[in-house]
């Protein structure tokens, strides 16, 4: 049986663990070694990427950044997440902002640390990623349009560091970026509906505070036929596999998810929304390991 003490310690962990989202960092990480090993590298034989010390120090260079971007954002959103996530708000709570603060510094720190293993490039992307993070965090993401923008340009640079890594330019990797582009920027449009009651308290001049809901959902409708566009590109013009079946799949819920867009009215019904996003985003990761298994074989 654990201490009270012990017990202490443990709720600082789960604190800590929540605050930086510690699911979302392995995922990242987890995809960026899927996208590394499928996509990016996928002339290279998959033991020579899996143990490259390089490619490990820029994922664990993410992951730190990621880490700190979740921590920087906690602290100037937690007046408004006591309104829009109460449970959550309490236990992220139980870690003081002095503390939050420190890791956050420290976290960038080992970033640039790790960063500078693989080369001064890296320093100077992770420098400007840490920078990126914060300014989103303190003035941006206030801002209608510009914050949802930035927002989903911050949540996709990791994958930028490992393609500026192994400079590969071939077409069908921007198809895929431009996919996931799109589908982050319907997740951060979701989440401010989802929001909105702690935005307009907080003042944060969002795109559903500052136009509406309906005029939210006409550009998620929008955006969600724009997705159509590289789903279909990659599913009939480049060979993806049996990953084609992720795209059909995604195409389906997407459609289930304007269906109940128009019908949704409270934040219970865009928190399933949200998590319609999420199940595709976390299902696309997964669904790399079908792009080619043969070729993979070959490459052991």
């Amino acid at each position: 049986m654990l201490s009270r003490k012990q017990k202490h310690i443990l709720l600082k962990f789960f604190s800590m663990f929540s605050v930086v989202r510690g699911y979302n960092i392995l995922i990242v990480m987890l995809a960026q070694y899927l996208t590394s090993v499928y996509i990016l590298a996928h002339d290279i034989p998959v033991r020579q990427v899996v143990f490259d010390i390089n490619l490990f120090m820029l994922v664990l260079a993410s992951a730190a950044t990621i880490a700190g971007g979740y921590i920087i954002n906690n602290f100037y959103d937690s007046e408004k997440d006591l309104i829009n996530r109460p449970i959550k708000s309490r236990l992220d709570r139980l870690v003081s902002q002095n503390t939050k603060l420190s890791f956050y510094f420290v976290l960038n720190f080992l970033a640039v640390i790790m960063a500078s293993y693989v080369s001064f490039n890296a320093v100077v992307f992770f420098s400007i990623y840490i920078f990126g993070i914060w300014f989103y965090s303190h003035k941006l993401k206030k801002l209608p349009f510009v914050g949802n923008l930035i927002s989903a340009i911050l949540t996709i640079t990791p994958f930028f560091a490992i393609f500026l890594y192994y400079k590969n330019f071939e077409a069908v990797i921007f198809v895929h970026a431009i996919y996931l582009f799109l589908m982050i920027s319907m997740r951060e449009l979701t989440k401010d509906l989802e929001n909105i009651k702690g935005d307009v308290a907080q003042n944060y001049i969002t795109i559903p505070v500052a136009y509406g809901e309906q005029v939210s959902k006409i550009m998620l409708t929008l955006l969600a036929v724009l997705t159509l566009v590289p789903a279909y590109l990659l599913i009939f013009k480049f060979e993806v596999g049996y990953m084609a079946l992720f795209f059909y799949f995604s195409i389906f819920l997407l459609g289930v998810f304007l269906f109940l867009l128009w019908k949704s009215q409270t934040k219970i019904h865009y928190l399933i929304l949200h998590n319609i996003l999420k199940c595709i985003i976390l299902a696309g990761v997964f669904s790399i390991l079908l792009l080619d298994p043969s070729v993979i074989l070959n490459r052991i």
